[in-house]
């Protein structure tokens, strides 16, 4: 098969534009075409433009782009990747499709217009290039059946679900015509090239996900209705406590968009046959009032919410149209709850509450769990592929037939039977069998019941899952802080488990021990996990409870053996490659900047964040951050070295995190033969390549040299920018009394510019300034608020 190599977007609004964005993250370049405008913009007009011009003819597009730079949550990665993406229109610029492997349609949501704008990329398109539709629902079929034979055997659904930089779900729908080769490339290069997980689905009104959620949210506001619940009290217990986005039904759809969840919705009921599923999709006269005034959700500033001037939230009620203040169910089972552990568990426990939160989950769970049940096998291949696509595409912990595992089957099928509900003849078959759950687990390996049988679910080789190597008893030794695993093929893995993955004395001890495991016995050292985030910093509370016990004698032990840690990682004699992603705050970003070599997922979000608790970084990280930089620096120009202490002072004194892989390159974090992995799955496999990689070059450990400082010019220039801030209104008098220690650091202390000075000199000085800072009432303030409230104090 061709590889892809460049692609083309045909339709720039949000959607199209998004794709293109997200191809030019991962590093493929695109040509985004979009209609020739027909009128002129009155700023046209007053530069005498014409419609003949270019800069009008690719207006649309050009617009989009400009759109997606301020964009939040941000389409790219950086915005150095819009030179990735050229802009053009549907009329002049056809010819240019032959010059492209993959052609993707994201135009208006109608049949007719899908069909002409394919017919035409039919023409101009080379033999052999694949093209895919991004419909969310219209027939993949339909829309190609007019077009040659190649055409048809390289077409296929592409659904990306939105914003597709962050959500992981790429639905992958063929036709009967689609070539085997071509649905196997397009799966291939979704999970390894732009990092999806993918879903094959069948071609159905809305295919899995919309069709799977959006019931579940129409009988989620049906039940609103008929039972008076009010829409606080509905999010109160279908969010996060049931495993769901935190954002739960009513948020989600304001997020969504209203008129976006209406054409939805709308999509099925308009194909399906069967009059109850019709009735079902049917938008209730609430929501088509709420339509016809605006109220469309969050980008219109009100929807099933509004937030006041004075930031109070408001919550519609869909009986008067008014809106009044936000309530949520008070219940007993929303305590107990709370209390338990597993979201399994309290899934169960709200299921069947025999009070007012029940009364909501129940209904809503049972209808969606029958649903899924019902049509299954005429949306997808299997069960599995239905809970993959809900937790990929709508942020589910759990899907529907792991959901009804949690709450037990056949007690739930008794429940049902009794309520006078008919469940599907399949799974009545399945309980008669003696079978009484959708999913098993033997071995350390996962099954899902397929057809009377369990059927292993197929993990590729990338996807390295920690918790079946510790099951298989991979675990060469661990403590209450971290594990060291052995991952296969002479590379170790070290796992921080610790509460919030915070660095304690038990992971610092794990670190030593784990270079001494490796330096002996492996090839090298990957230290990464499968947590919600990397590593968001040091034991802060520990921190904070020997400060207010006046132990300084304690903390001053911890950060000496954080610092020895972190040396012992970066002169280990073995490669160590550092797998960051999500949250790698404060210590996570000094365990990576200290490794020999970062793979990073795309979606990392890097930076040294101590003045944010009143401190300064403590484990080297100012130290690292600044050689990163220095080295930068072809050898052979004059380096500035009070400029370098100036980019770095400003990452640390802001407290800069980075908001992608890589954008914590363009902040220094990252070297430029550190690399970045698009699919998170894949992670620590990519990692552990690099790690043999390192190894069968001959790695070496650095050399420990002496470092050049700005000294007194560099402590000058930066406190000097620091006084300006404090000057401006944007620095508090603790805020100077931080950056002035921060600089006496960098600098290397009151030296002449220039002087070289020995790595210990420098962790010294950085230890002294933290223990400093730890003293302070107000830094002290800062983490206590930290640790209680989860975000930073202004003091």
């Amino acid at each position: 098969m061709r590889e892809i190599r460049k692609a083309a977007v045909l339709g720039s609004g949000v959607m199209g534009a998004s794709i293109a964005a997200h191809l030019a993250n991962v590093g493929i370049p695109v040509i985004l075409l979009d209609i020739v405008p027909k009128e002129l913009t009155s700023k046209e007009a007053s530069k005498g433009l014409t419609l003949d011009d270019q800069v009008v003819r690719n207006r649309l597009g050009s617009a989009s782009l400009n759109k997606i730079k301020k964009q939040k949550p941000a389409p790219l990665t950086s915005n150095q990747n819009l030179r990735r993406i050229e802009v053009g229109n549907m009329t002049d610029d056809m010819e240019r499709l032959s010059d492209v492997d993959w052609i993707i349609e994201v135009v208006v949501e109608d049949l007719t217009i899908k069909k002409q704008v394919l017919a035409d990329v039919d023409r101009y398109r080379k033999e052999g290039s694949i093209i895919s539709s991004n419909t969310s629902g219209i027939s993949i079929h339909d829309m190609s059946e007019a077009c040659s034979d190649d055409f048809k055997a390289h077409f296929l659904g592409t659904h990306f679900f939105n914003p597709p930089r962050y959500m992981k779900l790429l639905e992958v729908i063929p036709t009967k015509h689609t070539k085997t080769d071509v649905i196997q490339q397009m799966v291939t290069f979704g999970e390894d090239v732009l990092g999806k997980g993918v879903v094959m689905a069948k071609d159905t009104p809305n295919f899995i996900a919309n069709r799977i959620g959006t019931y579940g949210l129409q009988v989620t506001v049906r039940e609103l209705l008929d039972k008076g619940y009010s829409v606080g009290e509905v999010d109160s217990v279908t969010g996060s406590i049931l495993g769901r986005a935190k954002s739960a039904t009513f948020r989600t759809l304001d997020v969504v968009g209203l008129d976006t969840f209406v054409h939805v919705a709308d999509n099925v009921r308009n194909n399906v046959n069967d009059p109850q599923e019709k009735q079902v999709f049917e938008i209730p006269s609430f929501v088509q009032s709420m339509l016809e005034r605006g109220w469309v959700g969050s980008k219109a500033g009100q929807g099933f919410y509004l937030k006041t001037k004075s930031k109070e939230i408001l919550q519609l009620n869909p009986n008067t149209m008014d809106y009044e203040p936000r309530d949520k169910v008070h219940s007993p089972s929303v305590e107990q709850a709370k209390q338990l552990k597993s979201t399994s568990e309290k899934i169960k426990a709200l299921a069947y509450a025999e009070d007012r939160a029940g009364d909501i989950v129940w209904p809503i769970l049972k209808q969606t769990l029958l649903y899924s049940a019902e049509h299954v096998y005429n949306i997808a291949d299997h069960i599995h592929a239905v809970d993959l696509a809900m937790k990929w595409g709508f942020g589910w912990e759990f899907g529907p037939f792991e959901t009804w595992d949690a709450i037990g089957l056949e007690t739930s099928v008794e429940r049902m039977k009794a309520e006078g509900v008919q469940v599907p003849a399949w799974i009545e078959d399945m309980l008669s069998k003696g079978y009484q759950q959708f999913y098993k687990e033997t071995d350390g390996k996962r099954y899902y019941y397929h057809n009377g049988d369990y059927v292993p679910i197929k993990v590729t080789k990338k996807h390295i899952h920690l918790p079946t190597l510790k099951h298989e008893g991979r675990v060469i030794k661990k403590n209450t802080g971290a594990s060291l695993i052995d991952l296969g093929d002479d590379v170790a893995l070290l796992e921080f488990h610790s509460q919030n993955n915070a660095i304690g004395l038990d992971i610092l001890q794990m670190i030593q021990q784990s270079v001494d495991e490796v330096e002996q016995n492996f090839k090298g050292l990957v230290i990464g996990n499968q947590s919600k985030n990397f590593c968001v910093g040091a034991n802060l509370g520990l921190i904070l409870m020997e400060a207010q016990d006046d132990n300084y004698t304690e903390i001053d032990m911890v950060v000496r053996k954080f610092q020895q840690a972190m040396l012992r990682l970066k002169y280990a004699q073995k490669p160590v490659v550092a797998a960051p992603f999500q949250m790698t705050l404060g210590g996570g970003a000094e365990v990576s900047l200290s490794s020999s070599a970062i793979q990073a997922d795309m979606e990392t979000y890097m930076g040294l964040v101590e003045t944010g608790v009143g401190l300064i970084p403590g484990g080297g990280g100012n130290k690292e951050l600044y050689l990163r930089l220095l080295n930068q620096i072809p050898q052979g120009i004059d380096v500035d070295l009070t400029k370098i202490t100036n980019q770095v002072f400003e990452q640390i004194a802001t407290a800069n995190v980075a908001t992608s892989a890589e954008e914590a390159r363009e902040n220094g974090f990252l070297r430029d033969d550190d690399r970045m992995s698009t699919n998170g799955d894949h992670l620590i496999y990519d990692a552990k390549q690099r790690v043999i990689e390192m190894e069968k070059a001959g790695y070496r450990a650095p050399d420990q040299k002496k470092i050049p400082v700005s000294g007194e010019a560099g402590y000058a220039a930066m406190v000097m920018g620091a006084k300006t801030m404090q000057y401006s209104g944007y620095a508090s008098d603790h805020d100077l009394i931080i950056a002035k220690k921060l600089a006496h650091v960098l600098a290397g202390g009151r030296l002449p510019e220039g002087t070289k000075v020995d790595e210990s000199y420098l962790l010294d000085l950085e230890r002294e300034a933290f223990l400093s800072l730890v003293g302070e009432p107000k830094s002290q303030q800062r983490m206590q608020h930290m640790l209680m409230k989860g975000k930073p104090l202004r003091n």
